[in-house]
């Protein structure tokens, strides 16, 4: 299919002896200009448009998608995380003692040892850790560490001296401080907000340690062939607020000098809507490369930390429904307010009663500022009622989810809900069949940036600990084209830029994903995971190659 803006004197690039996909159509070759896809074809017909400046790429038979975009991601985070302990795949207590202090000694006095993304279902056997057990391996230099939902983090003995936390000190709203039994002293464990109370207390990064995180979180995107990113940022206190606006002032100047290898939208607070409407901003305020998401905000908490919002009890924790991290009357009031400015909203929720709470609160703001073209999105949609499902059509609420919980969480979600529920968990199937819009994402660094991984916990869903080789509730599984879809084309019309990207038409950005295996074969289906990028290209420039 050739277009008049094709010509030898226009073709920058040219891409042939592939296999492009793209929204069912596939093609030999593509050529670009500009940064755009300007025809695509034979290889006859695209090197037909070659002229003496043109670089022309042969993909050698492999299979090329448009490249994937994440819906959901804390790049910072992740890009910090790369450089700080990580203790996720700690065997035992040992381990992670060992870990510890071996971290520990590497850091100069007076950091705090942070980041870690620990967990207590593979490393302790479900028992929750204490500030005593991170006192026993570092107690000279505060500690206070995550779970790697970020919903739960445990301090040691230092950490919370240096914050103020005591046996007087309240609960925050949205938040517990775990007592020890019998009494009102802090265990070291802190539930959602309350976990704010410490890490508020530790010393930011500094502009080069936000650089180095920034770099190479773009460098680990590359490799893993994200193209587009929507970037969650954070909701921290006081810090938090100037590191947001210094994180977009930042990616603005990288994407000046060129050297930004991936397009970012990134999403400021909900409770900061006022913010924004007051400066006039709109949602996708900015270029192809830095633009204004949104507005993102917390019902609840999460599954692995016990703080999702339930409807009924847990079972590891009888006396618990979980967390609304903001009361529903207030985030109806901030949702209502923020889309009466005009701005998009997306929410996390992930509990079976924080979805349908959502929900009915999107229901009553669409009612009250009537008809418009929102793509609300509810952020993880992980434990819907069956009867909820439908109403993500009804209400055109994109169902942006992160496939690889999927398998990570199966390890050990029916301990915490019990069966009956995780049939509609993670219910990609079901969602897709009710028409619902399913965009696709990481949660980085919750889980892998790879879209590969997700790819294939999407088709297969076997769990992480090897229990279920034919699929966890494999009723809910889907294609490995609907789940390329979900990363490409679905993706895009989630953020809004269906103009633009997700699909390689002419007049789209140039934005390529070239693999080493073809995914998208029903005989590849269990060998997704053991696929590598071999090339990722944005706007036409190559910025990864194996």
């Amino acid at each position: 299919m050739l277009t008049l803006l094709a010509t030898a004197a226009l073709v920058d690039l040219l891409l042939v002896n592939g296999r492009i996909w793209s929204n069912d159509q596939e093609w030999q070759a593509l050529a670009a200009s500009g940064g755009r896809v300007v025809a695509t074809g034979s290889d006859p017909e695209m090197r037909a448009l070659a002229g003496p400046q043109t670089r022309i790429i042969d993909l050698r038979g492999r299979r090329a998608l448009p490249g994937f975009r994440d819906s959901h991601l804390h790049l910072l985070e992740g890009g910090r995380g790369l450089s700080q302990i990580s203790l996720k795949d700690a065997a035992d207590e040992a381990e992670f003692g060992r870990r510890l202090r071996e971290f520990d000694r590497k850091l100069p006095p007076g950091s705090w040892i942070l980041g870690g993304n620990w967990d207590h279902d593979r490393t302790f056997g479900g028992k929750l850790p204490t500030k005593e057990l991170i006192d026993k391996h570092v107690s000279g230099r505060a500690v206070v560490i995550d779970r790697y939902d970020g919903h739960m983090a445990v301090a040691n003995s230092r950490a919370l001296a240096l914050a103020g936390v005591t046996a007087a000190t309240r609960d925050p709203p949205g938040g517990v401080i775990v007592r020890r039994e019998g009494s009102l002293e802090p265990s070291g464990l802190l539930r959602d907000k309350a976990a704010d109370l410490v890490k508020g207390k530790a010393p930011p990064p500094s502009p080069a340690e936000i650089d180095d995180a920034i770099r190479a979180a773009l460098r680990q995107a590359a490799r893993d062939g994200v193209t587009a990113m929507e970037d969650m940022g954070q909701d921290l206190p006081g810090p938090g607020d100037i590191l947001l606006a210094h994180l977009f002032r930042r990616y603005q100047e990288l994407a000046r000098a060129g050297e930004l290898t991936s397009r970012i939208a990134l999403w400021w607070p909900l409770r900061r809507w006022a913010e924004l409407a007051r400066l006039g901003a709109e949602s996708g305020l900015g270029n192809d490369f830095v633009r204004i998401g949104g507005l993102k905000g917390y019902m609840d908490g999460s599954l692995g930390s016990s703080t999702a919002k339930m409807f009924a009890p847990y079972l590891n924790e009888p006396g618990s429904t979980g967390i609304f991290v903001n009361d529903p009357s207030q985030m109806r009031e901030w949702i209502r307010s923020a889309d009466a400015a005009g701005l998009r909203v997306s929410v996390h929720a992930i509990g079976d009663r924080g979805n349908a709470e959502l929900l009915d609160i999107v229901a009553q703001v669409e009612k009250i500022n009537g008809p418009r073209d929102r793509r609300f999105r509810d952020e993880h949609t992980q434990h819907v009622r069956a009867q909820d499902i439908p109403r993500f059509k009804s209400l055109e609420v994109v169902a942006s989810m992160q496939p690889y919980h999927a398998i990570d969480d199966g390890r050990w979600a029916e301990g915490r809900i019990g069966t009956k529920l995780l049939g509609t968990s993670y219910a990609y199937r079901s969602l897709l069949d009710a028409g619902a819009h399913l965009a696709f994402g990481s949660d980085w660094p919750v889980a892998p940036l790879s879209p590969v991984l997700g790819i294939d916990a999407a088709v297969n869903r076997r769990t992480l600990d090897g229990k279920h080789p034919e699929g966890w509730f494999p009723q809910q599984r889907i294609s490995a084209r609907e789940a390329v879809l979900a990363y490409t084309r679905e993706a895009a019309w989630a953020a809004m830029r269906e103009a633009d990207e997700g699909s390689l038409e002419p007049g789209k950005l140039c934005d390529v994903v070239v693999l080493s295996r073809d995914v998208l074969d029903p005989a590849e289906a269990g060998h997704i995971a053991e696929t590598t990028v071999a090339m990722t290209i944005v706007g036409g420039r190559v910025v990864h190659q194996e």
